[in-house]
């Protein structure tokens, strides 16, 4: 659906290459991790320039053909889906961390940085950039920009939002902008930063980013408590903070998923049993050994006002490791057992305890097992179904009834449909559950504002 003209002028830019048309290339940037979709573009590109880009888009802009921005793959709803075909554009190909700022405390980095390799770059010069969704061995850092990524310390340092001071982006027309300033503070217009973070590559694609680093910490505590009641595991996650406490992290994973997980990774040195229905994973971090003991202390006694059960200590790096390791790969774990879509639920951390009950009881509704895990220190909470012979959850009107009891549930308890994995392909027809008519109008309205051919990443978030 390409003519030969406009792949004659693609091969002109980025060289035959990096333009890619055979069916092969095309399946494979033709899906990420969201359950078992697949669209084939018509062509992928693989630009390594803000400039490439540019002309680019100006010449999709010009010929309304749709553009499709991908980082990593690692997307969980479906926002890198090649949807109405058309260009595939990857940012593999900017993926050079171009300066770190020590006197500033900033790095500035190109897209298709790996998130891990970011975060070990500056860690070298003692320096900590704290956004680790699960997948930050492989995500890129522009796919994180794009979906607003949270993971495990989003509950003490925030999330991806919280670290951008300003990005370089490529507009739908092929125009190129910087958003803002490099400085802390910013009460110059609109803020057009924020606005381009958490957008999924619908109003334009960011080409360098600028993000404020903070001193890296120098020890780290890690426990796991394992609790007979879920409901008893999530009440302690409010009274830690009511309490006056801050982890670094708090995880909650259910039990049926650690024992899923353990499996897989082939690690059996944590304390699974049968009477356990959930643990919860602890982190304190800061500069003073003897603070952070003294605050392990504390919250241990106060756990045992919850019925906790042994609590597990990690006494060493490699143990430290092996509980995350076990904690990052659950989604994957869950999903081979035949677990759909990881719904990214996100309640005020109060109310946790009626989500995980209100889950139970619409999966005895609904005849679907369920596992929950994710970040329970910020109310968000990961939710796995798995539906006898439901493969996907996406066009299934079976599966779309669960969900819309599940984000109706959400949404009654103060809460909404996605804390850090973002709206996409596939969440997009529940939107009307947690916004009215003015909200979405005013969204598809900027929407219009930057994209009026409606070509960069469409049908996503919303249909116009």
């Amino acid at each position: 659906m390409i003519s030969p003209e406009l792949l004659e002028a693609f091969t002109g830019i980025v060289g035959a290459d990096n333009v890619l048309t055979d069916e092969e290339s095309r399946s494979n940037y033709g899906h990420d991790e969201t359950e078992r979709l697949l669209y084939l573009p018509w062509v992928v590109l693989k630009p390594e320039t803000t400039d490439q880009i540019s002309q680019i888009m100006r010449l999709c802009n010009t010929h309304t053909i749709p553009v499709t921005p991908r980082g990593g793959g690692t997307g969980l709803s479906g926002g890198a889906l090649p949807n109405l075909g058309g260009v595939l554009l990857s940012t593999e190909r900017l993926n050079k961390i171009l300066s770190i700022d020590e006197r500033n405390l900033q790095v500035t980095t190109e897209p298709g940085v790996i998130t891990e390799v970011l975060q070990s770059a500056v860690k070298e010069k003692n320096l900590f950039y704290p956004p680790d969704p699960s997948s930050k061995g492989s995500c890129f850092i522009g796919g994180n920009i794009a979906e607003n990524s949270g993971g495990p310390k989003a509950v003490k340092y925030g999330v991806v939002k919280d670290y951008v001071l300003n990005l370089e982006v490529v507009l739908p027309s092929g125009e190129v902008i910087w958003t803002g300033s490099n400085v802390l503070k910013n009460s110059t217009g609109y803020n057009l930063t924020q606005l381009m973070v958490g957008s999924e590559g619908t109003l334009g694609i960011v080409t360098k980013i600028v993000l404020k680093l903070i001193p890296l910490p120098k020890y780290d505590l890690l426990m796991l408590a394992p609790f007979a009641s879920v409901e008893k595991a999530s009440e302690a996650v409010s009274a830690i903070f009511r309490a006056g406490f801050t982890p670094s992290a708090l995880e909650l994973v259910e039990i049926n998923a650690l024992k899923i997980v353990s499996e897989m990774v082939d690690s059996h040195s944590l304390p699974v049993s049968d009477d356990i229905e959930a643990h919860l994973i602890i982190e304190v971090d800061g500069n003073n050994m003897d603070v952070l003991m003294q605050e392990m202390e504390e919250i241990s006694v106060l756990l045992a006002d919850f019925d906790a059960g042994e609590i597990f200590f990690a006494e060493d790096a490699q143990q430290k490791e092996e509980l995350w390791k076990l904690r990052r790969r659950v989604a994957e774990a869950v999903k081979m057992q035949g677990y759909t879509i990881e719904e990214d639920t996100v309640v005020p951390r109060a109310e946790l305890p009626k989500l995980i009950k209100g889950v139970k009881a619409l999966g005895k509704q609904h005849d679907f097992k369920v596992v929950c895990y994710g970040h329970s220190g910020d109310g968000n909470l990961h939710i796995r179904i798995n539906k006898e012979g439901q493969p996907n959850s996406f066009e299934n009107p079976e599966m779309t009834a669960v969900l819309e009891d599940l984000f109706k549930l959400v949404h009654k308890l103060g809460g909404t449909i996605s804390g850090e994995h973002g709206i996409g392909l596939i969440q997009k027809k529940y939107m009307p559950i947690v916004f009215n008519d003015a909200q979405l109008n005013l969204m598809r309205g900027i929407k219009k504002a930057f994209d009026p051919n409606n070509i960069l990443n469409a049908g996503k978030i919303f249909d116009l």
